[in-house]
């Protein structure tokens, strides 16, 4: 692809709002290109005067050629010292919040603590892109207080990812994060209550097989709700052809002395 056709996806990355698809289609293609003409010009992008340039250069350096088949992105060191000085110098809240997302791509747990610094921002955009990309390194001890602290964030999708990221993708266990989980259960928005259910399933907390078997009885059982049953049950994956009554009666079955 010649330099015109990359800055045309790159004015293509500005159009419209921050989170529409198209803007993301191309920011998608110029990652999946990865070459160095594109990082020259996302890392350019990254010294902008404007706030969306340096946002969409952090968003395109976040994963270049990162892919299922290829775990490992292109020019990562490069990238990962373009996006800390970003993250150090930024006041911005939205290249921020791009930034710090993009080092949670790197996969490079250098960046945890400077990542946890920005926990407590007054915008609710950082504090979730700070609980994503801590996600991203659950099993750091750092990693692990910040986002038990973010689980009680005043934004529900802050809470949500954070729930998600100690409870789901992460294998750390104690007694702060169970009761964590545990008070997560009440949270009245179902995404974060379903989180730390297969959070609590994930480290087999019995307290919550009532609740579970309460939610397996409903009308309607979403799949949180199945994978938690699964987990407690030390399945890996769903029982092929069982359905929600199915996995009650084996919850029954192994924990009759949970059910009041």
């Amino acid at each position: 692809m010649n330099p015109e056709d990359i800055n045309e996806l790159f004015l293509r990355t500005l159009s419209g709002n921050y989170e529409d698809d198209a803007p993301w289609d191309a920011v998608a293609a110029l990652r999946r290109m990865g070459t160095r003409e594109v990082f020259d010009q996302a890392a350019a992008w990254c010294q902008s005067d404007v706030p969306l340039k340096r946002a969409r250069g952090a968003d395109v350096l976040a994963q270049l050629r990162k892919a299922p088949d290829c775990k490992v992105n292109v020019f990562s060191e490069e990238s990962y010292a373009l996006l800390t000085e970003l993250v150090q110098e930024e006041s911005h809240p939205r290249p921020l919040a791009s930034a710090i997302a993009a080092l949670g791509h790197l996969d490079n747990p250098s960046a945890v603590p400077m990542i946890a610094n920005f926990h407590a921002h007054p915008n609710a955009e950082v504090r979730y892109d700070v609980a994503f990309a801590l996600g991203c390194f659950p099993d750091e001890p750092r990693s692990v207080q910040v986002l038990v602290r973010l689980m009680r964030d005043a934004d529900e999708d802050v809470r949500d990812w954070a729930t998600f990221g100690v409870g789901v993708l992460g294998n750390s266990d104690s007694t702060e994060i169970r009761e964590a989980l545990f008070v997560a259960l009440a949270d009245a928005d179902e995404d974060v209550s379903e989180e730390a259910l297969v959070g609590l399933a994930k480290r087999k907390d019995r307290r919550i097989v009532p609740m579970l078997l309460a939610e397996l009885e409903k009308q309607e059982v979403g799949v949180r709700v199945i994978e938690a049953a699964y987990l407690m049950l030390d399945m890996q994956r769903e029982h092929e052809g069982w359905n929600a009554p199915d996995y009650a009666g084996a919850l029954r079955d192994r924990f009759p002395h949970e059910i009041t």
